[in-house]
């Protein structure tokens, strides 16, 4: 499986079609397929991408193992998280892959450049551009000024 060792923590995929998910990931975000084990009728056992640096794995959902799809299930309460040089251009090339965009990419109180979306199997996807380094206290100084200028919008409804 070449020298590339996963991360300590790794998202585990469960998609309704394993095999087009791979080729989504490769054409929306530029994964590597590092490994893909089948199964005798040629399903996705086990797959390992790189993304990014970072490894993602990934199989086929079997509701008799209890691993059913985000599809199956309706939705899930996980969002995954991708850091990349240029959002918008990536955000454009996974809705021309299938994603669905959930938020437009904009600057963001915490210092990236932010979209979400929505892969073609289900699973969200939030992006990031790092475009301005802040500390925590600026951080939290940003999120309380937001947060009392969004109050501000509710009583004046």
């Amino acid at each position: 499986m070449s020298d590339f060792t996963p991360h300590s923590v790794s998202p585990y995929l469960v998609c309704a079609n394993a095999k087009q998910a791979i080729a989504f990931y490769q054409q929306a975000f530029g994964a590597e397929q590092l490994l893909a084990i089948t199964t005798a009728d040629g399903g996705i056992l086990h797959a390992t991408l790189k993304i990014n640096g970072s490894s993602m794995m990934l199989t086929e959902q079997n509701p008799e193992c209890e691993m059913p799809s985000h599809v199956s299930l309706g939705d899930a309460p996980v969002t995954i998280h991708l850091v990349v040089t240029d959002v918008d251009a990536v955000m454009h090339t996974a809705q021309q892959a299938g994603a669905t965009v959930i938020m437009e990419p904009k600057e963001m109180f915490w210092g990236d450049r932010f979209g979400c979306l929505k892969d073609p199997f289900g699973h969200t996807w939030s992006l990031a551009t790092p475009v301005r380094d802040m500390s925590e206290a600026e951080i939290q100084q940003a999120a309380n000024s937001m947060m009392s200028s969004d109050a501000g919008d509710e009583n004046k409804a």
